[in-house]
């Protein structure tokens, strides 16, 4: 499972070069992804940094000589309502892979009782709240998700165990604000989770 940070500081930029991690940038952080190998572009709806829609589609616009590079982008999704997101993704999803990125569908709280556009999607994300995220309908999508080829990514993993867990699953991707908060602590932190054993999940 790579994980990806923000590349915002020289010592981080160079661990992306070197595959140690992924970077992942957002249109609120607008950080530079130009000669880093691997990156995912977020849309910020965690948090008060969305742009709104037209701005968005213009970011990754602007961001499309680097689509080569890119593992997903992430269509806007509501934080913790899976029939609002689906309601709100579908449409930007084929606009996502017209201009060259994997277009990753966020599954959010209840996404279990609803319809899963999976021909419209190239990378599934694990979002939810905490509860919903590590419970039983996440990993039922997300084994479903792998059987059928997709890649899958995981938000909010800060702590050894969720990434242990996450590992276990399957998933390909991660992402958290840990290194961002103390870098030169923390990378050596996520080193340490990947030393950690991971046992398979039973479903």
């Amino acid at each position: 499972m790579l994980y990806l940070v923000s590349p915002s500081t020289p010592i981080l930029r160079d661990l992306i070069r070197a595959g140690r991690f992924g970077a992942i940038t957002t249109p609120a952080t607008g950080y530079r992804v130009g000669g880093l190998p691997a990156w995912a572009a977020d849309n910020a709806c965690f948090g008060t940094g969305y742009p709104g829609d037209d701005r968005f589609v213009a970011w990754l616009e602007r961001m499309t000589p680097h689509a080569g590079q890119c593992l997903f982008a992430v269509a806007p999704d509501v934080v913790g309502d899976a029939a609002a997101t689906l309601e709100r993704s579908r449409p930007f999803l084929p606009v996502i892979r017209a201009m060259g990125y994997p277009a990753a569908f966020v599954f959010q709280n209840g996404q279990e009782h609803l319809p899963i556009p999976w021909d419209e999607f190239d990378v599934g994300f694990i979002g939810g709240d905490t509860t919903w995220k590590l419970g039983i309908a996440a990993a039922q999508l997300t084994r479903e998700a792998l059987d059928r080829g997709k890649r899958m990514h995981a938000g909010r993993v800060n702590g050894g165990p969720r990434f242990a867990y996450l590992r276990g699953l399957g998933v390909h991707t991660a992402d958290g604000k840990c290194v961002n908060v103390a870098p030169d602590k923390n990378v050596g932190r996520v080193a340490r989770w990947y030393a950690r054993p991971v046992q398979g999940v039973l479903l």
